[in-house]
């Protein structure tokens, strides 16, 4: 089954090409035809990337008036590269979603799974909207071909309710659907998945950390393949330091900005969401590659960035090794965490006594790659695993147009 997938933004669209089916998810030899990135939607200058096997394109300065023109361009450019000889190749398209409400599983999308997906834009107010902007184009240039919506909150709807339940009066729960939904479902899900098979492990024998660590942060707790905790919560504000988002913070602060400072909702909001994190501290950029080359050269706001951000990842190691009680495997991923050795290895400081021992070299030399980084003797393995979750919307597409349960 040949399935394109979507992740629409407000002005961009990442896709890929993936076939796949039973035989190949369990060989882990899914065919990837294609991949690319839509960026600039709405401008003049809007810049297509395409790559299928050994054929690359790009062009910029194209004028894509929205994401039906960039689909629409999509579509052609898998064509031009050879990955698709005509769009009806394409045997169903799978998008992601990045809140699906109280959704379990990713949905083959119907009229009714539609509407409730429609219901939770005002939970995700920056992402739903752009998000379901593919299903529509889709449903216009493939009508009769099967969509499926797969969300970034569902994975963790398997929390118990003292680690979703927020401690506020009760009524905002049931009115108002106040509760932690945790984001990053997709990657967590993938990774752990990906761990079992390299360690030839079942679910029930495993319980998991799962460190994703890029622009945006989160761990999560995994206890016999089911999320029982996340850091994430009500929205992706909640949890670790990250690129521009504070993570944990008092909640008087906002209100104590609004006062002392007039702010308006929306000044804070921005604050919250752009202008802190790693940049807020540094006063520099939110890139934790620059970062640590300024501090190595002697920057000392963004050594502290560093060290804030290693420091909120290892207190919540530790939180989330008290819930499991045993852990059996930590895995680092995302941009940050499969590409930084040195934020690893902050991140596990004195956590020995905990079960994890990091092998120094084998961790200098894990970057961008599959591999074990823990002492023989660790009690804890610890893996660098890269995330796809393009492959696991792809694969989720697959099994819910099929009617197979998640593994």
């Amino acid at each position: 089954m040949k399935i394109l997938v979507l992740n629409c933004g407000s002005s961009s669209v990442k896709f890929q090409l993936v076939e796949t089916d039973l035989e190949r998810i369990d060989r882990n030899q899914d065919r990837l035809l294609a991949r690319g990135l839509v960026e600039r939607i709405g401008t003049a200058e809007a810049v297509v990337y395409c790559e299928a096997g050994e054929r690359t394109t790009k062009d910029v300065g194209l004028e894509l008036a929205d994401h039906h023109a960039a689909v629409a361009k999509v579509i052609a450019l898998l064509q031009h590269t050879g990955a698709l000889k005509d769009p009806q190749q394409i045997d169903a398209v799978g998008h992601r979603v990045v809140h699906g409400g109280d959704f379990r599983d990713s949905q083959l999308i119907t009229p009714e799974v539609l509407k409730r997906i429609e219901d939770t834009v005002e939970l995700a107010p920056l992402h739903n909207p752009h998000n379901l902007k593919g299903y529509y184009v889709c449903r216009e240039l493939f009508p009769e071909k099967p969509q499926v919506a797969v969300f970034d909150t569902a994975f963790h709807q398997t929390m118990p309710a003292r680690a979703y339940l927020y401690a506020l009066p009760f009524d905002y729960f049931r009115r108002h659907r106040i509760r932690r939904y945790g984001f990053h479902g997709t990657s967590h899900r993938y990774v752990s998945y990906r761990f079992r098979q390299l360690t030839e492990t079942s679910k029930e024998e495993t319980n998991l950390i799962t460190v994703h660590l890029g622009n945006g942060c989160s761990l999560a707790a995994i206890q016999h393949g089911r999320s029982v905790d996340t850091s994430m919560g009500f929205t992706p504000l909640e949890g670790l330091v990250m690129g521009t988002r504070p993570g944990d913070i008092d909640p008087a602060i906002p209100l104590h900005l609004m006062a002392k400072q007039e702010m308006t909702h929306q000044e804070v909001s921005t604050i919250l969401n752009r202008q802190s994190g790693l940049y807020g501290i540094s006063g520099e950029t939110n890139d934790m590659r620059a970062l640590l080359e300024s501090a190595r050269k002697g920057h000392e706001r963004a050594r502290t960035a560093i060290e804030v951000f290693c420091y909120r990842v290892r207190k919540y190691l530790g939180a989330y090794t008290a819930v499991l009680g045993q852990v059996h495997g930590l895995v680092f991923t995302g941009g940050i965490g499969e590409n930084a050795p040195r934020v690893r290895e902050l991140s596990l400081e004195n956590l020995d006594a905990l079960g994890y021992d990091l092998d120094r070299q084998k961790n200098d030399k894990a970057v961008g790659a599959e591999a074990e980084i823990s002492k023989a003797s660790s009690r804890v393995k610890i893996f660098v695993i890269p995330t796809n979750e393009e492959l696991l919307i792809a694969r989720d597409t697959y099994r819910a147009i099929e009617g197979i349960e998640n593994p």
